[in-house]
């Protein structure tokens, strides 16, 4: 964790709506299936009930988080369609870790035509995720 301080963002960072107030869930589901790493603690709404901003580094990349705000017009019902891409080292052992953790198997996992094992899970919380690796030469 970060104390706070913010790090730069370069590219474009997801940035994930969860509704039901499930925000904090999914940092730690994140973390679970992912390996997420907290920046900074999450800012929470003057409700206290909320997190207004929580921002993850997920295998090298960054990912921010929000509770749904409908009096802000965001709500968060059905994600949009989107899917969230990992390349990864292992793909056998970040697909198995995700799914031990609470993500539904949504592609199997296989070697794929264009040279990468590849699968794709969804998160408790609606958003799909790809992963993959190299296809590993014996």
């Amino acid at each position: 964790m970060n104390n706070g301080q913010h790090q730069s963002l370069a590219g474009v960072t997801p940035h994930l709506t969860i509704g039901e107030k499930r925000a904090k869930e999914a940092i730690d589901f994140y973390k679970a299936a992912f390996g997420a790493e907290q920046v900074m603690e999450p800012h929470m709404a003057e409700d206290g009930e909320r997190i207004m901003h929580a921002h993850l580094h997920i295998n090298g990349g960054s990912l921010m988080l929000n509770d749904d705000f409908p009096e802000y017009g965001q709500a968060a019902g059905k994600p949009a369609a989107v899917t969230l891409h990992l390349h990864v080292d292992d793909a056998d052992a970040w697909f198995s870790r995700a799914l031990k953790a609470g993500a539904t198997e949504t592609m199997p996992l296989a070697d794929q035509f264009w040279g990468d094992r590849y699968g794709q899970v969804t998160d408790p919380f609606g958003h799909r995720w790809s992963i993959g690796a190299p296809v590993k030469q014996s």
